[in-house]
């Protein structure tokens, strides 16, 4: 069996635009999964003193709130290195000019 042959059929699926969109929809399933678990696990730890049948209104509010500020910060974390990035590239288009 030829090894390189394995290599072709590699390169030939990187290049197939439905594969790489397929990647790239799988990848933000897997990155918007382990955000719900870092909220999940951040959240239950700072809202949770003992778990019952029934949630308080304490404990609801911390979660809502919890919640909130984690998506808010998440947020602002995202835009932020998009700006970053932008302005990257915005000097190294200047330089090049």
């Amino acid at each position: 069996m030829d090894s390189s042959s394995g290599a072709g059929d590699l390169g030939a699926a990187v290049a197939d635009p439905q594969l790489q969109r397929f990647i790239e929809v799988e990848t933000q399933k897997q990155r918007f999964q382990q955000l719900v678990h870092q909220m999940t696990e951040l959240c239950w730890e700072k809202c949770m003193d003992k778990p019952g049948p029934k949630l308080d209104s304490r404990a609801e509010t911390c979660f809502v709130n919890c919640v909130e500020r984690f998506i808010d910060t998440s947020q602002f974390i995202l835009n932020r290195l998009e700006q970053t990035q932008k302005s990257k590239s915005a000097f190294s288009e200047s330089l090049s000019d």
